[in-house]
């Protein structure tokens, strides 16, 4: 059972971590787009919200992971090191995306202010892909140390 946990966990890190890294490796790109050629890229992105599902499932996974290994001192600190920083990634999309998702109604309505809210759309997306690879790092630490241990 543990193992099929550590499975499905490492599954929905990695494909949180995956939509992460499109959008940090789209950063450079987009940013330099004109109004038009935003709104329009932008809408690449409808349907993704389900990815919050992946996203709370990596969370609340890595939580039980924390919680049913937390015998081990070596995979506990990396199993929490990568809630910390799923945690954070969290609370900046709530912060600093979601905002700014709302505040253009995904994207189809660009105000005034329309660049500050790309900036700041971009660059949360960006904090939060670097979180998750470090969470994803972690956690995978956690599953070698884990299986290293179980060897001896």
């Amino acid at each position: 059972m543990r193992n099929l946990l550590r499975s499905v966990t490492g599954l929905f890190v990695l494909i949180t971590f995956s939509a992460s890294m499109a959008h940090l490796l789209e950063l450079p790109r987009k940013m330099d787009l004109s109004l038009a050629d935003y709104r329009t890229v932008q809408q690449l992105y409808r349907g993704w919200a389900w990815l919050g599902i992946f996203e709370i499932g990596a969370f609340i996974l890595t939580l039980l992971l924390v919680i049913t290994e937390g015998r081990n001192k070596k995979s506990f600190r990396l199993l929490i090191t990568s809630l910390v920083c799923f945690v954070i990634a969290i609370i900046i999309f709530f912060f600093y995306t979601f905002p700014a998702n709302r505040a253009t109604s995904n994207w189809t309505e660009l105000p005034a202010n329309w660049s500050a809210l790309r900036t700041r759309w971009e660059y949360s997306h960006a904090v939060r892909a670097l979180l998750y690879l470090v969470g994803l790092c972690s956690l995978l630490l956690a599953f070698v140390r884990k299986n290293a241990r179980l060897r001896y």
